[in-house]
Parts: structure tokens; sequence; C-alpha cells
């Protein structure tokens, strides 16, 4: 029975690759795989009952709370002009060095991701307002689509970020489970605010290597004679204007993930804090109003309903996989790699890296995390390490084509003088630093796991 478990799984991503919906095609695979399984004498009736259970469950986590209020405080930001004022200042300000211009892309993108943490909002604010003037001071096409698709990702590691509320979701789900199986009744969890303090230094160090790249590329194509025109002799911006542009978002930053970091408060807690702090600072800007209000209630419905009904269409999936014995199968196979922990980790991030070529992020960590994430983590590695790892694989999927989101999101606002190959192609160099990071903290875990531990 358990190879009708890898059947099912085969299926349902031959179906998500006709293009039929995530949600239902999760759901719809595993209510014909549980008929199969009741035809078979290998599931009843009753087992479907846990399906309501789950529903209900899932509806009032506590913690998934927390992705509606993200999501409204990442698009008030949005709509209220943020990004816009920020790209602006940090031009100004870094424009006379020469690819100064792509640094301040990469640290706008940092400071939106932590203060929006919404990757197509990010990915087409910098896109409208900054590839116009990259291209027309003459940086590369390439370098300047790659820097402003790779700094848009940056919102799904640096927290707060939905990636990691519901990876800290599953994975606390998974740890508990894993510590139930190995005996340990007296089970410790893994909470959100460990995976954002977790990911907090890993983040900083992939945008480090973001503004690397981008002034070492810069360097080596001015002495080829391809970027005469990078630097700019606008004048610098005041003082007041740089403070203007960057104390709303940093005060929100610092109000946000330090209640969490400093233990006064839950994501969902401080998640509601950055919502009304977004309100607060749309109104400072004069741009709050029933319009505005009514726009950003209307896109945060959609973006929470498209997540919870996949997250039922997976809990669904995931409960007829194990009926299966789907997980036991994983576990054995996981444990009879060679290398133990070490292969088996190295096997489920080669996993998940090709799989972000064809499937959403959310679709990963609905169902692909947890049926690895139980093994893994019996074979006693740290769930905050594994989270940050997984993290920083699942950012990849937003630049890996031919599915690739950001990819997309810039296309659709870039002029058409500029070639999707060249978007393609641009991606490339940020996807080996995402890798490099992910090596570097593969190899040094305590870049992971330092902060939650003095926390």
């Amino acid at each position: 029975m358990e190879w009708i478990a890898i059947l099912m799984f085969f299926a349902v991503c031959a179906t998500l690759l006709l293009g039929y919906p995530v949600a239902f095609t999760l759901a719809g695979v595993a209510l014909w795989f549980a008929g199969l399984g009741m035809a078979l004498g290998a599931l009843s009736p009753g087992d479907l009952l846990d399906i309501a259970s789950r529903t209900y469950g899932t509806m009032t986590n506590v913690t998934l709370m927390a992705v509606p209020l993200f999501v409204f405080m990442g698009v008030m930001l949005e709509r209220s002009k943020l990004a816009e004022q920020l790209l602006q200042t940090m031009g100004a300000l870094f424009g006379r060095v020469r690819g100064g211009l792509l640094a301040s892309v990469v640290v706008v993108g940092a400071l939106l991701a932590a203060s929006t943490g919404i990757v197509g909002a990010t990915v087409v604010a910098m896109g409208l307002i900054s590839l116009p003037t990259l291209l027309e001071r003459g940086v590369s096409p390439r370098l300047a689509s790659g820097a402003i698709c790779a700094s848009g990702t940056l919102g799904q590691v640096i927290p707060p970020s939905i990636v990691l509320v519901l990876l800290g979701d599953v994975l606390s789900a998974a740890y508990q489970q894993a510590q139930l199986r190995s005996g340990v009744w007296s089970v410790e969890t893994v909470s959100v605010g460990d995976l954002f303090a977790g990911a907090l230094i890993p983040g900083l160090v992939l945008v480090l290597f973001y503004v690397g790249y981008v002034l070492f590329a810069a360097q080596r194509a001015a002495r080829r004679g391809d970027m005469g025109a990078m630097a700019s002799d606008a004048p610098l911006p005041s003082l007041m204007t740089v403070v203007t542009a960057l104390l709303p978002p940093v005060a929100l930053i610092i109000l946000v993930l330090g209640t969490i970091l400093g233990g006064f408060a839950t994501a969902t807690e401080a998640a509601g804090i950055g919502a009304a702090g977004a309100v607060l600072l749309a109104a400072m800007k004069g741009r709050l109003s029933l319009k505005e209000l009514r726009a950003t209630a209307r896109q945060t419905v959609v973006v929470t309903a498209m997540v919870f009904m996949i997250l039922l269409g997976a809990s669904t999936f995931s409960m007829v996989f194990n009926a299966y014995g789907g997980d036991g199968l994983i576990q054995a196979a996981l444990q009879a790699l060679p290398g133990g922990a070490v292969g088996a980790l190295i096997s489920v991030m080669v996993l998940m890296f090709f799989l972000g070529f064809v499937l959403d992020f959310i679709e990963i960590v609905f169902v692909v995390v947890p049926i690895v994430a139980v093994p893994l983590l019996m074979m006693g590695l740290d769930p905050v390490w594994l989270g940050v790892l997984m993290a920083i694989n699942l950012q990849t999927s937003f630049l890996t084509p031919p599915f690739g989101f950001a990819l997309f999101y810039l296309r659709g606002v870039a002029p058409p003088a500029l070639a999707t190959t060249d978007i393609y192609r641009g991606a490339v160099p940020f996807i080996g630093i995402q890798v490099a990071v992910l090596m570097l903290v593969a190899l040094v875990p305590v870049l992971a796991t330092w902060l939650p531990g003095v926390l």
C-alpha cells in the first residue's frame, strides 16, 4: 500500500503541471485515492472524518492568524508608496558610487522585505521605478533585471516573512510528531519567533553577498567600458530627506521584529501591531482613505483565501498519503541513504531545489515539508537550522525558470526592449549566490542557531 502513496504524489505533480488550481488539485487527487483506498480496504469511511477536524484546527490556528495581518501590512505599505520614496532617496544617496544604484536597489529590497515581505509588490515597485533609470545610465539589462528580481525575493528569508510563518507552523507540528515517535513525551516546541530569529543573520549575509556581487560586476563591466554612465552626478539628498525616507520603515521593522525577538509579543500579536503601524504610516503620508482601505482589505482577503485553500487541500492530501503509509516509506528511504542525517539532508535540499522549478513555494511547504521534516528531525537535526535552510532553498523557486514568479512579475512591468532571455539569464548569478549562502549556513549552523539560543 505504501507504493500507492508514491503514485499519489506523482499524480499530484502531474496534475499540477497540467495547469489545474493547486488547492483543488491537492484535495481532489486525495479524495480520488481515498475512494481507491476504501475500495481496496486500506481505508475506512471513518478515516475521512479526520478531514473535518483538520479543517477546524487550521481555521482556529492562532499562529496562522499572522498570515492575513502580515499580508495586510505589506499591501498597505505598498499602496502608501513607501517603496517609491525609498528607492529615489537611496538611489540619490549611493548614485555617485559606481554600482551604487544597483546597491541601493538591493538595500531597498532588504528594507521592503523586512517591512512588507511581499515579493510581487516589491519586484513590481522596483521594476517600475528603478529599471528605466538603470537602463538609461548604461547598466547591463541582465544585471539590472537580476538585481531587481533577486532583491524582491529577500522578503522570503528576512523576517517577518510569510514563508517563515507557514514553515514555522508546519515544522512545529513535525517537530512534536518526531519527538513522540522517538519516545520523548515531554515535547519541546519551535515557534515562528524562533525561525524569525534564526533567519535574520542568514538574511543579512545574503544581502551582503548581493551588494558585493553587484559592486564587483559594476567595476568589472566598467573596466570593459560597458558601464561608463553608471555613476550619477545628481546632488546628494539632504539629511532630512534621508531621515524622512528611512525612519518610517526602520521604525516599523524595529516595532514588529523587536517585540517578537524581545519576547514581548508572539508573531501573531506583532503582525497586528505591524498592520496598525502600516495604517498609521499611510495616514501620515496622506494616503489613507476609505477607497484605499477597501482595496487593501480586498487584496488581503484574496491572498489569504488562496493560502488557506492550499493549506486545506494539502492537509487532506497529507492525511490520505499517511493513511497509505507513505510517511513510513519516506522515513525508511531517508534513513537508508548513505551518509546518515547529512546524506538525507542533502537529498531533501536537492529535491526541494528542483521542485522549485515547477512548484510554488506554498505547495512545497504544505506538501513536501510535512513528509520529509519528521524523519529529518528524528535524525537529530536542529528544527530552526532546518527551517532556515528550507527557507533559503524555497527562495530560489522565485528565480528558477520556467515558473519563477519574480521573473514573471518583472516581465509584466519591464519595457518591451528588455528581452525575456535577459531577465532569465540575469537571475542565474543570484541563484548561485543563494545556493552559496545555503551551503554556508549548512556548513556553519551557528549562523542560524546563535541568535535564537541567545534570545
